[in-house]
């Protein structure tokens, strides 16, 4: 079986899982944070060597207050506990998306677990926190026309490659497959330009109930797909 290099996931379906349970939202939020854990072991197994999850989008600020103070609690936590199990499953793990809106002490946490986790050499594992893809183009452009202003490069040098250096994606390879769960299709605002090419996968299971062979389904999928570019 042909494993993706780099699989993105965008994990829906949280809440209506909680519900369907008779459960409040907040505890499919916990559930689905437990369930990263358990995929990213999975996915290195499998042979994946990047993973990206969409975690909390810049529109998800639009949510009850109580969720996202919930949600935000959750992250901390996650952050606390993930420098422990990157360590022991070897990730690298970076923070993609504008950091500057979140509190000053999960901002902190994010620099620390980035900082101890750089050297490691198995999954590199991507947590995608106050982003949208929409923003990201935006800052990124911001960036490199201060750049361009400040001499570092001229207009007629601009190409594909360099603006990519300025995504919060730089140095990350596009995903070869994006999976969004529980239903819905469609990519929210996650990695406009980095999934240019990626082969789509949507599957009816929301993210708590996602496990192994959720995944291998969709690598067989992705398998099935006849991979051309440019038309040929």
């Amino acid at each position: 079986m042909r494993v993706p290099a780099h699989v993105a996931i965008i994990l829906d379906g949280n809440g209506r899982w909680a519900k369907s349970k008779g459960m409040p939202r907040n505890y499919g939020h916990t559930q689905g944070a437990k369930n990263v854990e358990v995929i990213c072991e999975e996915a290195w197994n499998l042979g994946i060597r990047y993973l990206t999850v969409y975690a909390f989008s810049t529109e998800n600020w639009s949510r009850p207050e109580n969720e996202v103070n919930a949600l935000m609690k959750l992250l901390r936590n996650y952050m606390k506990n993930c420098v422990k199990t990157a360590h022991k499953n070897h990730m690298r793990v970076r923070v993609i998306g504008d950091k500057t809106r979140l509190d000053a002490d999960i901002q902190k946490s994010i620099a620390e677990l980035e900082y101890e986790t750089r050297n490691n050499d198995g999954l590199n594992f991507q947590i995608a926190i106050n982003y949208g893809s929409r923003d990201e183009l935006v800052r990124a452009i911001g960036r490199m026309l201060k750049d361009c202003r400040d001499g570092a490069f001229l207009p007629e040098e601009l190409d594909e490659q360099r603006f990519a250096s300025y995504l919060d994606t730089a140095g990350i390879p596009d995903p070869d497959l994006l999976i969004r769960t529980s239903g819905e299709e469609r990519i929210s605002n996650f990695l406009l330009w980095q999934l240019a090419y990626s082969e789509l996968y949507f599957c009816p299971v929301p993210w708590p109930d996602f496990d192994k062979e959720e995944l291998i389904h969709a690598i067989e999928e992705y398998n099935r797909r006849d991979r051309r570019y440019g038309g040929i």
